[in-house]
């Protein structure tokens, strides 16, 4: 028979023990800056199928990469994607980062307008106007095209080519469809659906210079990295499920992005179109941030303080190949 202070301390170990579980049970919440385009999915779909994994994904959609850099330097952003140019601008700018995987590659096209039909590639573009996003990888593969022609580029007129920067994708569709503007370079699905609509034509898939394909990083805060590595860990493993969930299920991708992402406004063909021109990833080739950094310093780029010297400093994959290996991905 228990005394009332047995009974007192066994109550008192049963709250104890359900407050313990209560906590276990508690998703640790992880802070996502992430970007609408096609081959951004699988991070979306991350949120979908965090709690597997005792997280929470909070995700928060920006215009473009170079705007969520700011927000993870005052600890507002532990994880985000973007292309690779936007991670070595934070980088070099002492925003205390890590790439610690490659979650896209593909997704640029270099467009014109269809009356142009004297553009067969980008030497042709001389006297004329080109438009892209600042800050974005379609902004540094639009300068290694035009470099391997030879061309000049000034935001002023007096250049071979004049430069029209725009703040968001959107704007550059409108602007190549009202005759604003003869060529730009845009991001995947919205360069698709401009050619779908009528009033663009691609050029080139400018892939052909020293830069290669342009591979999206994932990028997390040296903060999450060294001091919640428990964390870090379940999050490279939830990255790497959904990317494979998206690899593996192709319909899967498709529902998710265009009813999830986009909310019915992307057609099938408009998706399958641009994941044509895209590709679900996992890894970042090796030495791929250095070159990405040494052509942004050569075009005058990202105007960092103090560019990385290399990939070893904060390429950091170590989570992702431990995440690969136990859910058996090649």
């Amino acid at each position: 028979m228990f005394t009332r202070h047995a009974t007192t301390r066994a109550a008192l170990f049963v709250l104890a023990t359900l407050g313990a579980l209560g906590t276990a049970r508690a998703d640790d919440v992880v802070r996502l800056g992430n970007l609408k385009f096609a081959h951004y999915g699988a991070i979306s779909y991350m949120k979908e199928i965090a709690p597997k994994f005792g997280l929470k994904i909070d995700e928060k959609q920006f215009a473009k990469g170079a705007d969520i850099y700011p927000a993870m330097a005052v600890d507002q952003i532990d994880i985000s994607a973007s292309g690779a140019d936007g991670a070595v601008a934070a980088r070099g700018n002492g925003v205390k980062l890590y790439v610690v995987a490659g979650f896209a590659n593909g997704g640029v096209r270099i467009l014109r307008r269809p009356d142009l039909d004297t553009i067969k590639t980008l030497k042709d573009v001389k006297g004329l106007k080109v438009a892209t996003v600042r800050g974005g990888t379609q902004d540094l593969m639009l300068l290694a095209e035009l470099d391997k022609y030879g061309m000049t580029w000034s935001e002023r007129p007096g250049k071979d080519v004049q430069l029209i920067y725009f703040n968001n994708y959107a704007d550059l569709n409108q602007a190549l469809a009202q005759k604003y503007v003869d060529v730009i370079c845009q991001s995947e699905p919205q360069s698709t659906q401009a050619i779908s609509a009528g009033y663009a034509t691609e050029v080139v898939k400018p892939y052909d210079t020293p830069i290669g394909v342009p591979v999206r990083p994932l990028v997390m805060t040296e903060k999450m990295y060294n001091e919640r590595p428990e964390v870090a860990a379940r999050v490279l493993k939830l990255f790497v499920a959904a990317t494979k969930a998206f690899i593996d299920d192709p319909a899967l991708a498709e529902k998710y992005v265009r009813e999830s992402v986009f909310k019915g406004q992307l057609s099938s063909q408009d998706f399958r179109d641009g994941m044509a021109n895209a590709k679900y990833t996992y890894d970042v080739p090796a030495g791929h941030m250095q070159t990405t950094t040494d052509y942004m310093m050569k075009y005058g780029l990202g105007k960092m303080v103090n560019p990385p010297k290399s990939d070893a400093e904060w390429v950091k994959t170590d989570l992702l190949e431990k995440a690969k290996a136990e859910l058996k991905t090649n």
